[in-house]
């Protein structure tokens, strides 16, 4: 018989379970016949690991990675059993579990199991049909079928804390979207709690009896991917009362209940720092107020997700999956005991789960996890190493590609703590206490005083995405749009207190009294209706308390609470070409332009393949400082204003050029913001010019004439010999690098060509003689490799002698033909623009155009569609609201 184990203060309580170690024995004789056949190879598997992601953090190898988890799962458990010998416990109380059957989704990602392709809404992310929800007895191993839809799907099953009823997402047949359902343990009254167009999922009952969940109706898409956004609301038991409890631009996954009422759960964000690197654990209390970092954001890398506390400890089981994530949450079973901190990370060990990743762990204790793995449940025993198998799918269920997930036991558990909530709904806005500005992290040389004002900028969500890059938005910069929402005074002590629009996710530039940027938050935070939040410093340890120092109160609570003031003239969402191109038109092209080229530097209006010549130039010369899609918490000064070469190029210690202020604030505020390309939404998945054309001219010309200096991409380009088109360097995870004279700054495809200019193109221009109105920096004979900082003189013998060289028109030609893209309606920055169909399909789903297309009436002003599509998310108290619908706002 199997030993019975002690229950640990806090677990699940019940009779013992025996079991015959006979059973198990059959058990894995059946586990190595599988081995035999499925297992082959595992250990080659292993060994490769996982590849490297290109941009958005896409899995090359996920079908590997998928054979390679089902072949662990099956192979290797049959040794671990056989190996450890003995008999199995079982904790007691653990007499059935629950869980749900249904196929994987078909992306790689973690979180992209739901919704459509956002180029194509016939493309759905959710697996193959069939779900059900199942009840396996310990004891017997004997199987009870709950609910079971062949042409459906279900997901995310949880239990009653009575343990009477269990929550899960069901996807009906012939239907497309997760809505939340209910029934009694024995599949019996079986009734709807939510439905409309949504994705409703990973729901988690609350002490108090009301169901928290994450939900796609944020109108929200991935920054980096192409598919839906969903985060935390919380409902009324019976599926009334929905409201946001987070308002968070990525997503928010597995909330959980810990003992103290707080919620516990994975947080995704990248405000101007890195997109694969930081979706970590935060804490938040039931009413969305009270946000904390648990473990991670200041480290990055893992995907810390489907965290759980563990009974009678204060402890939390979570998996640990590698890198951006894999697909459905697999990865290592991990143990955090966070009493050092969020920061420690050597207070997080693994769990010996058996060989291979496993998902959906459920913590009984801090010895016996459930956990599942593709086509099994097992019972971990983290004392004895061993896991035990619950239940194994069937070949016929294999074979049509259903996998098991989120095993609960179907037992009472004890409520958790209830916290009272905070909200005011009555209010617009929220209130945060800052003690001292200067006190934190990376704050080293920040003196007293220094700190004048903060400046409180907004994160835009998007209403679609078509990349796993920033797109048109910035190159490997920021993924989003930011608006600067205005300042509010630091008083002389580092002290703030302010008010901040309620549920709109905010972060904080410090600025000094000059506005330059002292230190950038990378985070974001917001408030709740009628929440009062504070924090310490500046990234300040989590472990720190408020410093006492002999006052009653820091000097910005001896006031009422400031308000944002805004900062008159400046854009709403900064635009390069609409807002920053006209200034270096009129204050730098008499220097930088074509002709002239003062410092090998052409700033004038132009168009390359995605971004402006003028644009490129200013990146990639390291004239702006815009986080670079690195890491967060710099050191001060590194990021924003202070750090940027442009900022006193336009003081006047740049040949005297000063801007009025109005510019030289619009400049400040572009850089401020991100120092994007576009300014609309409206811009991504369209808007880059088709340069095949073009560059098959090029190197066919160059293949021919240019040998001497130059390489094609596809040819060695060693013995000094440049490529052509010079790529951009990018460091890991797609950090962009610039490299001191970087060919990419002159010879990258976004500089070679001119579009809106063909003849201005410097691929045509440098090769071209000056007698001829080119620069006569290539020599067709003699290798010349200047650098950029070295003015070339006059070449004997250019690759053009003039403008009829065949060649030249050939390039020409090809250049113009290109160019013609920019007159096809489909460029943002261009007259008669018309954004992405699929972007106009999601304005109309929102509610921002209307349903049905109506010539009279729609509007494709991108700019204006956006501004419209974030006041409709913004929070309204009911009052307000009830008098915005009335007056059809």
């Amino acid at each position: 018989m199997i030993r019975r184990a002690r229950a640990p203060r806090g677990a699940i309580e019940g009779p013992v379970i025996a079991r015959r170690r006979t059973t198990i024995r059959a058990r894995i004789r059946d586990r190595r016949r599988l081995a035999a056949r499925d297992g082959r190879g595992y250990d080659r598997e292993r060994r490769r690991g996982a590849r490297r992601r290109p941009a958005g953090g896409c899995n090359m190898r996920e079908s590997r990675v998928r054979r390679w988890a089902s072949r662990c799962c099956v192979a290797c458990v049959a040794c671990w059993s056989a190996a450890l010998g003995g008999a199995a416990e079982v904790p007691p109380g653990l007499e059935e579990v629950v869980f749900a059957v249904r196929a994987p989704g078909t992306d790689p990602h973690w979180y992209a199991n739901f919704g459509y392709w956002s180029s194509d809404a016939e493309q759905k992310m959710y697996g193959k049909d069939g779900g059900r929800v199942c009840a396996v007895n310990v004891a017997t191993g004997a199987c009870r079928v709950l609910l079971d839809d062949p042409r459906g799907g279900v997901r995310d099953t949880s239990v009653s804390h009575d343990g009477t009823r269990i929550l899960f997402s069901y996807r009906k047949g012939g239907t497309h979207n997760y809505n939340l359902h209910e029934m009694r343990a024995d599949g019996s009254g079986l009734r709807q709690l939510t439905s409309g167009p949504y994705d409703d999922i990973e729901a988690a009952y609350l002490p108090c009896g009301d169901i928290v969940f994450c939900s796609s109706r944020c109108h929200r898409w991935v920054s980096c991917w192409h598919t839906q956004v969903a985060i935390m609301y919380r409902m009324d038991p019976d599926g009334g009362n929905v409201r946001p409890i987070s308002c968070s631009n990525e997503h928010d996954n597995t909330p959980a209940v810990m003992p103290d009422g707080r919620l516990l759960f994975t947080r995704w964000e990248y405000i101007d720092r890195n997109q694969v690197t930081f979706h970590h654990l935060w804490t938040v209390n039931p009413d969305g107020t009270g946000q904390m970092a648990y473990f991670g954001n200041m480290h990055p890398g893992i995907v810390m997700i489907d965290a759980k506390p563990i009974p009678g400890t204060d402890k939390v089981a979570a998996i640990f999956s590698p890198g951006h994530g894999i697909t459905e949450h697999l990865g290592t079973l991990t143990v955090l005991d966070c009493k050092a901190g969020p920061d420690e990370r050597g207070r997080a060990r693994s769990v010996a789960a058996g060989p291979g990743h496993v998902r959906d762990p459920y913590p009984l204790s801090e010895r016996f996890f459930l956990a599942a793995q593709r086509h099994m449940l097992f019972l971990v025993d983290a004392q004895a190493g061993r896991r035990t198998e619950l239940y194994a799918l069937s070949e016929a269920d294999r074979a049509a590609g259903l996998e098991l997930h989120e095993p609960w036991p179907l037992a009472p558990r004890p409520r958790e703590r209830v916290i009272p909530d905070r909200v005011d709904r009555t209010r617009p806005a929220g209130r945060l206490v800052l003690q001292d500005v200067a006190r934190g992290r990376a704050m080293e040389g920040v003196g007293p005083g220094e700190i004048a004002k903060l400046l409180v900028v907004e994160s835009l969500p998007k209403p679609v995405n078509f990349s796993g890059g920033p797109d048109m938005l910035s190159w490997l910069g920021t993924f989003t749009l930011e608006r600067i929402l205005g300042t509010v005074p630091v008083r002389p002590d580092g002290s703030a207190y302010f008010e901040l629009p309620a549920d709109r996710p905010v972060f904080f530039v410090a600025l000094d009294a000059n506005d330059r940027a002292v230190k950038r938050m990378q985070s974001f935070t917001s408030v709740m209706p009628g929440e009062t939040t504070g924090c310490v410093g500046c990234h300040e340890q989590r472990t720190r308390a408020p410093e006492n120092r002999g006052a009653p109160l820091v000097a910005a609570l001896k006031a009422p609470p400031s308000a944002v003031t805004p900062i008159e003239g400046i854009p709403d969402v900064v635009d390069f070409p609409r807002d920053i191109q006209p200034i270096l038109d009129a204050r730098c092209a008499g220097c930088h332009n074509p002709k002239d080229r003062r410092g090998d530097v052409v700033l004038t209006r132009g168009r390359g393949v995605t971004f402006s010549p003028a644009y490129w130039t200013l990146i990639m010369r390291d004239q702006v400082a815009d986080g670079g899609n690195g890491y967060g918490n710099r050191p001060p000064r590194t990021i924003g204003s202070s750090a940027s070469a442009l900022m006193r190029k336009i003081d006047g210690s740049h040949h005297d050029v000063v801007l009025p202020e109005n510019e030289r604030r619009t400049v400040w505020a572009w850089i401020e913001t991100g120092a994007t390309y576009a300014g609309t939404y409206a811009a991504l998945g369209t808007s880059t010019v088709p340069a095949g054309a073009a560059m098959r001219a090029v190197h066919e010309v160059f293949g021919r004439r240019c040998g001497a200096c130059h390489a094609l991409p596809n040819q060695n380009g060693a013995g000094g010999k440049i490529v052509i088109p010079a790529a951009p360097q990018h460091g890991p995870n797609w950090q962009r690098v610039v490299l001191k004279d970087d060919p990419a700054a002159r010879l990258g495809m976004e500089i070679l060509f001119n579009f809106l200019e063909p003849a201005a193109s410097p691929v045509l221009l440098g090769p071209l003689a000056r007698a001829a109105g080119g620069w006569g920096t290539c020599n067709g004979a003699v290798p010349r490799l200047t650098r950029p900082s070295e003015r070339a003189a006059e070449n004997p013998s250019p690759v053009f002698a003039d403008t009829n060289d065949p060649d030249y028109r050939k390039i020409l030609a090809a250049i113009e033909k290109s160019g013609e893209y920019l007159r096809s309606g489909e460029c943002f920055d261009m007259p008669d623009f018309r954004p992405n169909p699929h972007y106009v399909r999601e304005m109309r789903r929102f509610g921002i155009l209307p349903p049905v297309p109506d010539p009279a009436r729609d509007t494709f002003d991108g700019y204006a569609l956006d501004g419209a599509f974030w006041r409709s998310l913004w929070y309204h108290p009911p009052v307000a609201a009830a008098a915005m619908d009335e007056a059809g706002q």
